[in-house]
């Protein structure tokens, strides 16, 4: 929860707009601005104050505790034009806080916590459990001190400038170890513990033996991802104690599943018990990866439980990322925050210059030119199964005539994939005509570098006999100057001349042009590859020079 706090009229203004966008994530404390602080304090996780920074910091600091513990908070001036972060930038997400309360008020977020300001992701903010010296490496980083990575596990990480040796190192690893006076560990969730037990299992029993299953291996607790076992132990006492314990999901699975799974140990008690050899080792093993501590037993008399610890391989991550039609205002926060995750980002070499500002220092770019999709779809994806956090990058909206396709078709089910919207070149287009998408339309490419032309054209007549509002891509090159003309004159075949027609040249770039002509004056001579080209249905007007296809209400009766 979000503890809010004003003491002027302004500031309780703008505290309520909060307040208003975000009902259930805030709470407002009013009262005495001193008392209202110090509740607040206690009893959220962050807060927002509409104060001075300098009144602020006199009223937390007999409050602070220490950084794991006190809150994140950030101060708005009375003016509303800044969001600074003041407390907890990492731990406590108000660096984070500070860009979403910014983006609501209208503000200017403010972060002076050393690594955000120089565009380096926090060691403490990588989402992994870590040990050490985080401070020293850090400012290490911040420096240009050569700082070295020993991924034991490979993990995706964003971008970091690292070297191949280093007086500092950030260790990637689920062993048991202690940080060196210049190492940082970061402990990535790969180990997973399959659990079996009989019924009544007391949970202690349950957690002695994997604490001492991981322990004797030299394996972290902190890198455990989940526990694992069979269906019909779902709500076992004990098993589901040990998973609160360890802080992790309790995953289950069928005994046909596990059944088909191949072990070392299978036995003939779980069989007749719940109908699968194996319960530990299968639960354990069933998603891939390295059997680390065989099926082991506990120490009580009798043993009521078992376990088994897989570690699992690393698996990359892929993010298709959509960029829109070319304005920076048009580019999503969500897909600016998957760049700056990205420690490789793959693309057309002109997408890459249109963001490379935004990219992390350390991010390892592969370009190409034109032509080279199918190449960049496999480079993106093998650089995901080497365990890399990869951006893909196309313009407007990845999956739409862009690079999802592809790389989808190129990827299995051995990498996480995350398609990351963007605004398409028929919505920009859209928006500077008026309203031409108002009711069905479809969008089809011209181009028939991959799709053969009786196809294409088969595609014209079908949304020329449907009545649908079209949007042609890819409408002419120097290579390609009949395929418009063709499927203008089917369309034409359907439809009235004077039928709307716009054209879009570089929607949303500085050199953009947009025009609402018909079909009948539509010269195709105009027209070229960084144009879009709308075609309007037989209900599509022009109002006031915009196109305008209503959505199936009653039209305005034409004044007399």
């Amino acid at each position: 929860m979000i503890g809010l706090i004003s003491a002027t009229a302004a500031g309780t203004a703008a505290r309520d707009r909060l307040a208003a966008a975000w009902p259930d994530r805030t709470r407002v404390y009013e009262g005495p601005v001193k008392e209202a602080v110090r509740a607040a304090f206690a009893e959220c996780e962050q807060l927002v104050c509409f104060l001075a920074t300098g009144a602020v910091v006199r009223l937390l600091a007999p409050l602070l505790a220490g950084k794991a513990a006190d809150p994140g908070v950030v101060c708005v001036d009375e003016g509303g034009r800044f969001a600074v972060s003041l407390l907890g930038g990492h731990g406590g997400g108000a660096n984070e806080l500070a860009r979403e309360v910014g983006a609501v008020l209208g503000a200017e977020p403010v972060v002076t916590t050393a690594t955000d300001a120089v565009g380096l992701p926090g060691l403490d903010t990588l989402g992994l459990p870590y040990e050490g010296a985080v401070a020293a490496v850090s400012r290490a980083l911040l420096d240009g001190e050569p700082v070295a990575l020993a991924a034991e596990v490979a993990w995706p990480l964003p971008p970091l400038p690292l070297a191949p040796e280093g007086a500092y190192t950030i260790r990637v690893t689920d062993r048991d170890v202690v940080p060196g006076e210049r190492e940082v560990l970061l402990r990535p969730p790969s180990l997973v513990v399959g659990v079996g037990a009989s019924k009544g299992a007391p949970a202690e029993e349950v957690v002695g033996l994997v604490e001492a299953a991981l322990r004797e291996a030299g394996l972290s607790a902190r890198s455990v991802a989940e526990l694992a076992t069979v269906d019909a132990k779902a709500a076992e006492p004990g098993i589901v104690a040990a998973a609160e314990r360890f802080g992790v999901p309790l995953v289950t699975y069928s005994a046909g599943e596990l059944a088909a799974v191949e072990v070392p140990h299978p036995s003939e008690a779980p069989l007749a018990a719940v109908g699968t050899p194996s319960v530990a080792e299968a639960a354990a093993l069933l998603r891939g990866g390295e059997l680390l501590v065989p099926k082991r037993k506990s120490d009580a008399r009798p043993a009521m439980a078992t376990c088994a610890v897989v570690r699992r391989p690393a698996r990359g991550r892929l993010a298709v990322v959509g960029l829109g039609p070319g304005a920076r205002d048009l580019l999503t926060p969500r897909a600016a925050a998957e760049l700056r995750r990205a420690s490789v980002l793959v693309g057309l070499d002109q997408y890459v210059d249109q963001i490379r500002d935004l990219l992390r220092p350390g991010t390892r770019v592969l370009q190409s030119g034109l032509g080279a999709e199918e190449e960049r779809a496999r480079t993106a994806v093998a650089q995901a199964r080497e365990g890399h956090a990869v951006a893909l990058i196309g313009s407007g909206d990845a999956g739409v005539y862009a690079m999802a396709s592809p790389a989808l078709a190129e990827a299995s089910d051995d990498i996480d994939v995350v398609g990351v919207p963007g605004v398409t070149a028929a919505l920009a287009a859209g928006a500077i005509l008026g309203a031409p998408l108002g009711h069905d339309h479809v969008s089809i490419s011209l181009s028939d570098l991959h799709t053969p032309w009786e196809v294409i054209e088969r595609r014209v007549r079908a949304a020329a006999e449907a009545d649908l509002v079209v949007t042609f891509y890819n409408p002419r090159s120097r290579g390609r100057d009949w395929q418009l003309p063709k499927a203008l004159g089917i369309l034409a075949a359907h439809r009235e001349p004077a039928t709307p027609v716009g054209v879009v040249r570089n929607a949303s770039r500085p050199d953009e042009s947009g025009r609402v002509t018909t079909l009948a004056a539509l010269d195709p001579a105009t027209v070229d590859m960084m144009t879009v080209v709308t075609v309007g249905n037989t209900a599509t007007r022009i109002i006031a020079g915009r196109m305008v296809t209503p959505r199936g209400y009653r039209w305005q009766e034409e004044p007399k």
